[in-house]
């Protein structure tokens, strides 16, 4: 059983890291993103009527968009961040598979790891926005698992691909992509290829990662596993310390929302130090695809070989611009090194 060694703010004692020198380690780090693709579009105008044929708003559409979702997104931001990204998932054999292609190609991700399934749909996420808020969202998908077939082409080609990769993500929105087989078949060649494994999991697989570097739950998604709801600094500390010793992590992430993070570290004794890290003080204006950057930038720090604590910092920072746009936004190595350097004053 492990027990709790260190419980403290990280701005207790500031950090004081050479973020710019991470920020050149992490170019051209090879990542291989596993897990649900999704296509997010955006459907914008102005709602200044209600509808004569039922009490809803009438939508005035002045613009439409298309963006990276699910694991896409979390390909996106290594992409934007200087990493070379292999993608692993499945797209429908339609427009909008067509559509998510293109982008992945405009991008410069790799996409030959991806199958088109003529089964299932491209799963697209559909927001309607009137005066920059969301009023409904329209989703197109499957949930089912994948047929035998397909996982198989894809479960050859992750484990082909993370030979030469320096860091793995499985990115699972719970679409069908992310199944035990694909976890065990990956987990198993682990021994010979000791890159960091990083997890964003849905309740459905989440004892199924036993033995990963990290997983990156939210507050929701880490009660929900435990059976206990997280309430207080205290109910947060057990379930986080639960989840480390059951699935022998190297550290834990839990994301807090506007109460910031949460990293819980194993040490080689079998204790847990745990870290709070605070939120930065920005508006908020969207949260969507802030887990999804996350854990873009945690791997992506931890492949240049950096400590668990550093890194967690570093993807604080990068959900902190997330929160402040609309929608699913890649962050830069710009961007990132503009906060970091205004915290670290």
């Amino acid at each position: 059983m492990i027990e709790l060694s260190n419980f403290e703010e990280i701005n207790r004692h500031k950090l004081h890291v050479n973020f710019r020198g991470i920020l050149n380690q992490i170019q051209s780090k090879r990542v291989v993103v596993i897990g649900d693709l999704i296509l997010d579009e955006y459907v914008q105008g102005k709602a200044d009527r209600i509808s004569p044929e039922a009490p809803v708003p009438v939508l005035e559409v002045t613009h439409e968009t298309v963006r990276f979702g699910g694991a896409a997104n979390v390909a996106h931001n290594i992409s934007s961040l200087g990493g070379l990204v292999e993608v692993i998932g499945v797209v429908g054999d339609d427009q909008n598979g067509e559509i998510l292609m293109r982008m992945f190609d405009q991008s410069g991700i790799g996409a030959d790891g991806i199958s088109v399934d003529p089964g299932r749909p491209t799963s697209t996420k559909s927001r309607l926005m009137a005066n920059r808020q969301q009023i409904v969202r329209v989703d197109r998908e499957s949930k089912a698992p994948l047929a035998e077939d397909v996982s198989i082409v894809l479960i050859e080609s992750a484990l082909a691909k993370m030979a030469d990769s320096d860091a793995i993500i499985f990115e699972d929105y719970d679409k069908g992509v992310v199944s035990l087989d694909f976890i065990q078949q990956v987990l198993k060649k682990l021994p010979t290829h000791p890159q960091p494994v990083v997890v964003d999991p849905k309740v459905g697989n989440f004892w199924n990662y036993k033995g990963v570097t990290s997983i990156t739950p939210n507050v929701k998604e880490a009660s929900t596993a435990v059976g206990r709801s997280i309430t207080d600094d205290k109910s947060l500390v057990s379930v986080g310390c639960e989840i480390v010793d059951r699935l022998e992590l190297g550290s834990l992430l839990i994301t807090r929302g506007e109460d910031g993070m949460t990293l819980f570290q194993q040490d080689t004794d079998s204790q847990v130090s745990v870290n709070h890290i605070p939120t930065q003080p920005r508006e908020v204006f969207d949260v969507t695809g802030a887990g999804d950057t996350v854990v873009s930038v945690y791997t992506l720090a931890l492949a240049a070989g950096t400590d668990f604590l550093t890194a967690a910092q570093l993807a604080n920072y990068a959900g902190g611009i997330v929160v402040g746009e609309i929608g699913c936004v890649a962050v830069t190595p710009d961007q990132l090194m503009e906060i970091a350097e205004e915290n670290d004053e």
